[in-house]
């Protein structure tokens, strides 16, 4: 193939998946500002700066558009990097992991994300699936390797660790998660955020810390 063509090829493909953003972002604003109901496919074409024929080009219905939303959102939490080291000691471990993961959930648009799958899930079930399997147990499951290892170096005593790992992650979502969430607080500050993890780690290790 040509170098010419080669380049024009790479143009076209930059600007298709520049505008596929673009509409992705202007979609992503509506849906958490409206919900999955109340955007029209003509107003999210507005609000992505599009011809209601380019949004068509882009995604043959609104249904489309938001499994494109959610699987991005998805992928986006997914690479949040948690430091599991399994070198790293249990106490500061769990702190950090706690505070970065409840500073995800309670971020700008994080309780919207989780509030419009939630609306749709019953309608849409394997949205639902796929945000919960890529965002939620992905999370739990490294977390539950990591718990693994230090049962096997005879620091902690669990049986179940991804039982233990989800009881730790809702430890930490306690007082803080569930108002934000239904909009009945604001979200949470950083001091309020490191009380709470602390109390959930300390709670965490003494049911589950290996004695002597």
């Amino acid at each position: 193939m040509p170098a010419s063509t080669r380049a024009t090829l790479s143009l076209v493909a930059d600007e298709d998946s520049s505008k596929r953003r673009q509409i992705l972002d202007g979609a992503r604003k509506l849906f958490l500002d409206l919900g999955f109901d109340g955007a029209s496919m003509g107003e999210i074409a507005r609000a992505a700066g599009v011809s209601k024929g380019t949004l068509y080009v882009y995604f043959a219905d609104k249904s489309r558009l938001f499994e494109a939303i959610v699987e991005q959102e998805s992928l986006e939490q997914g690479k949040v990097a948690f430091n599991f080291d399994p070198a790293r000691d249990v106490t500061t471990t769990l702190m950090d992991f706690g505070q970065a993961y409840i500073q995800l959930l309670c971020r700008p648009g994080g309780g919207s994300a989780t509030r419009t799958v939630m609306a749709i899930a019953e309608r849409m079930p394997e949205v639902g699936r796929r945000f919960y399997e890529n965002v939620v147990a992905l999370t739990i499951r490294r977390l539950a390797d990591y718990l693994e290892a230090h049962v096997a170096a005879g620091d902690l005593a669990i049986e179940d660790c991804e039982l233990a790992a989800t009881q730790f992650m809702q430890m930490c979502q306690a007082s803080l998660f569930m108002p934000f969430l239904f909009q009945a607080a604001p979200a949470p500050s950083a001091e309020r955020i490191a009380q709470v993890v602390q109390s959930a780690t300390r709670m965490f290790l003494a049911g589950y810390r290996a004695r002597a």
